[in-house]
């Protein structure tokens, strides 16, 4: 340690490398946690400035008026210099660790930027997850963002299987085509729901169930799961969505389960 303590000093001393003391504080947080009895904690760096108890910080998400700041051997100190490693006390929440924070004048603009990095969130959540529904097809079509409804398809025997693609395929259709990419008898299963996210594709179910896991895995990887007794309904659904006049679906969506 060191030798290593001394290589890297040399290196410092050899790339010019300063930090400037007087500027406001800013580094990466080390590690989080949730402290019983205190709130947040966070492991911090500073990289560059003097971070001082009393400052607002912003780091990702979360913002905090620090309330006390700890060295490494635990014991309350009052400012950090650049290079020290100090643990703070006074965020709103647990950030990530590789994280950066940085000091900033008032806390309306933190809680500008916390608000503005939570909306950037959110919506690249939405991004992420957003799979093609047939309530929102008509609109990616006019938007152009969809040439091709890739479809699954599962039935209870191969009769009702090739009765209802057949007439899939013959829905008159302008400026989007339909690619069944998987096409089956039997429930429909996890491997079903992991292609569908995959490429994108909606599921149609004709008189099958789903296995067990499924509900687990469409928790993780939303796509849209369709199931019908008469292929009139599917072939009537797949028509409306495609000429934009499917009614939307209202589905309960469960966020979380409490027990008292």
């Amino acid at each position: 340690i060191e030798h290593l303590l001394e290589m890297i000093l040399l290196e410092a001393e050899l790339l010019e490398l300063k930090a400037n003391y007087d500027k406001k504080a800013s580094g990466v947080v080390v590690e989080a946690h949730m402290s019983q009895g205190k709130g947040p904690m966070a492991t911090v760096i500073v990289q560059n400035g003097t971070l001082r108890e009393g400052d607002i910080v912003v780091v990702g998400t979360h913002l905090g008026r620090i309330r006390a700041m700890f060295d490494d051997r635990e014991k309350p100190i009052k400012e950090a210099v650049p290079s020290t490693p100090v643990e703070i006390l006074g965020l709103s929440g647990v950030p990530e660790a590789g994280e950066t924070f940085y000091v900033v004048d008032h806390e309306r603009i933190a809680k500008d930027i916390t608000l503005q990095r939570l909306e950037q969130e959110k919506a690249k959540k939405m991004q992420e997850t957003s799979k093609i529904t047939l309530e929102d097809l008509y609109s990616q079509i006019q938007e152009g963002k969809i040439k091709e409804l890739n479809v699954i398809v599962k039935a209870d025997v191969q009769g009702s299987l090739e009765a209802i693609v057949d007439s899939l395929k013959k829905i008159p259709r302008e400026g989007v085509g339909l690619n069944f990419i998987h096409t089956g008898v039997g429930d429909i299963n996890t491997s079903d729901v992991i292609l569908a996210d995959a490429s994108n594709a909606i599921i149609i179910g004709f008189q099958v169930g789903q296995d067990n896991h499924v509900q687990e895995i469409l928790a993780k990887h939303p796509v849209d799961v369709r199931t019908y007794r008469i292929i009139y309904d599917a072939v009537n659904d797949v028509k409306k969505a495609l000429e934009g006049l499917l009614e939307p679906k209202i589905r309960k969506k469960f966020a979380a389960r409490i027990e008292v």
